[in-house]
């Protein structure tokens, strides 16, 4: 007879926060120790400033996780929008990552209301009111 271990997701939960915040520091640790030269050189390829590069790593690995939500809300195809225009959809990760309007739209999302308000808030509306109904 085995025993059968109980679950405890929210316990589970917060070892995952807590590792994912643990990971988040050492690779914040990383960035300050590379020098300047490397860094700028990094930024360079990736095709944006270091001070961009930088804020970027400070936000965290799951800094873009309402883009491919939003994207869906709208009924825009992301693996399609990747094919078509990958660079758009770079900057619009970048975009989604520096966002300051994160709650607002973590509950716009939750609540289905997206399509409805996202205009009046995302700074990626332009974007994706540019991509027209080819991509929509």
């Amino acid at each position: 007879m085995t025993v059968q271990e109980t679950p405890y997701p929210v316990v589970s939960r917060m070892v995952d926060i807590f590792g994912d915040w643990l990971k988040h520091r050492r690779e914040l640790r990383g960035m300050r120790q590379m020098d300047a030269a490397n860094f700028g050189r990094i930024a360079g390829e990736l095709r944006m400033s270091s001070a961009d590069l930088e804020a970027l790593v400070r936000q965290g690995p799951h800094a873009t996780d309402e883009l491919p939500k939003m994207l869906t809300a709208l009924g825009i195809d992301q693996d399609d929008l990747a094919r078509s225009e990958p660079l758009v959809l770079r900057d619009m990760e970048r975009v989604c990552a520096l966002c300051s309007q994160k709650r607002r739209c973590d509950r716009d999302l939750a609540a289905g209301t997206s399509a409805a308000h996202y205009q009046e808030y995302c700074a990626n509306a332009p974007t994706i009111d540019g991509l027209g109904p080819a991509n929509q």
